[in-house]
């Protein structure tokens, strides 16, 4: 099977690979399986030292790296770089905190001694995104491999370019052959791959329908799985709020990767008191930002990865409008290029409320009180995160029981950091990501007593 990435921005093929065969991906899986045995046994002060010159060499090479990222899904060059120097910075956290992260934990019993201590599993698949092709894959390496374990990589088949970067990042940093491997196959190898004895979880970031998918074969092989899916975060403005400054917000938290994020703000639920402000000068913003080849360092929104996604995003649009919602602004498409678009007077039953919208639409809501507002936000199927925004920053915080998401954030876009847990419930998903909380999600926790 051949496998083409594309520019979305001119339609240009930009390269074809072709998938390994059966016998090919059974040789890369036992090569992990034969690299675990020796990489557990490296020592961690070994595995940091490596995981350092992975974080130098992104570095060192990033605008190469940005520049296939953008490349293959239009992401604008500023943030492709941005994306790089992250993934550098979760490298470089992990590496100076695994230590500390994987030391023993001792508890106090009617044992002499008694302590739980962090061992590595074996091989863990990775199916990852196009959305955020390098960040994606780094924020589960870099923890999965410091805990000792080997990682195979299923990466989107539209930035394979990316994941074959990846890979001779960690070759080019000195990690042993079969530690971190990419594979080229389709995704209907995943059961082939995780029915295998060396494979022991695997972690995917992707659609509601993946991760069910997933997470059934995972179940079928009694493997562990992590799960982080779709998203429609609300973003609620109180009257009290800075509107100046929640507006700057809301417009890079739900512009940023031309609003493909599982995490962007989706629907912005605004007090009734506040809504035609906020509206107007969000609209102003929209406005001034510059569309087009996103190669261009002033480029701020580009095209969706794909024209199926563009298309997909313009019939929620049209559905949403049949339905009553007021188009405010934009609802143009050309091919993989969809118009920032802005909807107003968003209900529930609409497609800009109900579904996940992966692209540049955002969904304007009234809400009469501060109570019908988080009622409205948890009118959701997801629950990746929440941002309020108020200048009673006591007052929200007592709020925070009543959001049943991963994340609440005040004042602030839901973004991820290196030193936070992230990850979702509901249909969001399950498990979490980076922090402490990350690296111990792949390791068995073994109980040691001594009488």
């Amino acid at each position: 099977m051949q496998f083409k990435s594309v520019n979305p921005y001119n339609g240009e093929e930009l390269a074809s690979y072709s998938s390994l065969t059966e016998t090919e991906l059974l040789g890369k899986i036992e090569q992990s399986e034969k690299a675990y045995s020796d990489w557990k046994e490296t020592s961690l002060q070994k595995r940091c030292t490596l995981i350092q010159k992975v974080a130098s060499i992104l570095t060192e090479n990033a605008h190469e790296y940005a520049e296939m990222i953008t490349l293959e899904m239009g992401k604008p060059i500023s943030e492709s770089l941005a994306e790089v120097k992250k993934c550098a910075w979760v490298c470089e956290y992990y590496a100076e905190n695994a230590q500390a992260f994987l030391s023993d934990t001792i508890i106090k019993t009617d044992a002499s001694k008694s302590f739980v201590t962090h061992i590595p599993i074996g091989t863990v698949l990775a199916i990852m995104p196009w959305n955020f092709p390098f960040w994606q894959v780094f924020r589960f390496a870099a923890p999965t491999l410091l805990a000792g374990n080997t990682a195979l990589l299923k990466h989107a088949s539209n930035v394979f370019g990316s994941a074959e970067m990846i890979e001779d990042i960690f070759i080019k940093a000195g990690v042993p052959a079969g530690v971190f491997q990419n594979l080229i196959v389709h995704h209907d190898t995943t059961e082939t791959i995780l029915a295998h004895n060396s494979v022991q979880a695997v972690s995917l970031t992707g659609s509601e329908r993946a991760g069910s998918a997933v997470a059934a074969l995972a179940g079928k092989h009694i493997k562990k799985s992590l799960l982080e899916l779709g998203g429609s975060n609300a973003f609620i403005v109180w009257e009290d709020a800075d509107i100046d400054a929640a507006v700057n917000t809301a417009l890079v938290a739900r512009m940023l990767n031309c609003g493909q994020s599982c995490i962007a703000a989706k629907r912005f639920i605004l007090l009734d008191g506040i809504y035609d402000e906020f509206v107007t000068k969000f609209t102003e913003g929209i406005r001034t930002m510059k569309s087009g080849d996103p190669l261009m360092k002033d480029t701020q929104v580009g095209p969706l990865a794909r024209v199926d996604l563009a298309d997909e995003l313009q019939k929620q649009v049209k559905e949403s409008v049949q339905k009553g919602a007021k188009l405010l602004l934009g609802g143009g498409q050309k091919d993989a290029y969809h118009e920032p678009t802005i909807l107003g007077d968003v209900i529930p039953g609409m497609p800009a409320f109900d579904e996940e919208t992966f692209g540049p639409l955002a969904a304007m809501i009234r809400a009469r009180s501060i109570d019908e507002a988080f009622d409205l936000a948890n009118k959701s199927k997801f629950g990746l995160g929440l941002t309020v925004c108020t200048r009673d920053i006591e007052r929200a915080l007592s709020y925070a029981n009543r959001v049943p998401d991963g994340a609440y954030f005040i004042n602030e876009l839901v973004k991820s950091d290196p030193r936070l847990p992230f990850g979702g419930t509901k249909k969001s998903g399950y498990g979490r990501e980076l922090s402490l909380d990350g690296i111990l999600e792949f390791v068995n926790r073994m109980t040691i007593y001594v009488k």
